[in-house]
């Protein structure tokens, strides 16, 4: 059974890994790097692309963490493995662990990859009926807190930390027994943990009042393309 597993978690992560910003700026002729915060993410896309092509981006980032996680048992019974509850439980836990570090550190582009927002909330958008709901707590949660603050990297964040504490809430409400789906419970920690390592730039912006906000577009006609040296970690609040 370990080279099925091994073959699946390296599959989750090649997949989280593939860039859907940097493509969809490919194809508008775009080198999205050079725009912008240089990031290929949803923000910085929409941002320079227009709003449409941010959404397009995000929803594919979002796409590929829920493919991992609702492909995870139908290949595993391709490949002639059965798997117990108890046991999925563990395989969504390694392929969308696997998924968002691939999103977060690419082998394709050096390591230096998105914060992991969209990909994780695909990725429990997927594992129904367990984390689907919390999943669907954690969008409102981000709505909400944009919607009163404009900070896209407070919102994720926030969303991100509201989905654990929305699964164990669920869990009590819905009698699940958390005993049985502890791995579950780990998977939306260290989901969260990690996308709120990949947004300390932001929190450090945050609390000395520097943080930008959503809505200041930057059209690409009026996009000033900067050389990588002068490119830092700044604005890099993206949602992939």
């Amino acid at each position: 059974m370990l080279w099925p597993i091994v073959i699946l978690l390296v599959s989750s992560y090649l997949i989280g890994g593939i860039p859907f910003g940097l493509i969809v700026a490919r194809l508008k002729d775009v080198n999205i790097r050079a725009h912008g915060s240089g990031n290929y993410g949803a923000t910085n896309v929409g941002r320079v692309l227009g709003r449409k092509w941010g959404v397009l981006v995000l929803l594919l980032d979002a796409a590929k963490g829920a493919f991992t996680s609702l492909a995870a048992a139908p290949v595993l019974r391709l490949m002639d493995v059965e798997v117990s509850q108890a046991n999925l439980d563990w395989v969504w836990l390694g392929t969308g662990f696997a998924c968002v570090l691939g999103n977060t550190a690419p082998i394709y582009l050096g390591f230096k990859g998105g914060k992991g927002v969209a990909t994780s909330l695909g990725v429990i958008l997927g594992i129904y009926p367990y984390l689907t709901y919390s999943a669907l707590v954690a969008l409102l949660m981000w709505i909400i807190v944009v919607l009163l603050t404009r900070f896209v990297s407070l919102a994720s964040i926030a969303a991100a930390a509201s989905v654990p504490l929305a699964f164990v809430t669920w869990a009590v409400v819905l009698a699940w027994r958390l005993s049985d789906h502890y791995p579950l419970l780990g998977l939306t920690i260290a989901a969260a943990l990690l996308v709120i390592f990949r947004h300390r730039t932001n929190i450090g912006r945050l609390l000395r009042g520097t943080e930008s906000r959503i809505g200041r577009e930057t059209p690409l006609a009026n996009s000033v393309p900067r050389p990588n040296s002068e490119r830092s970690d700044h604005d890099r609040n993206v949602l992939s």
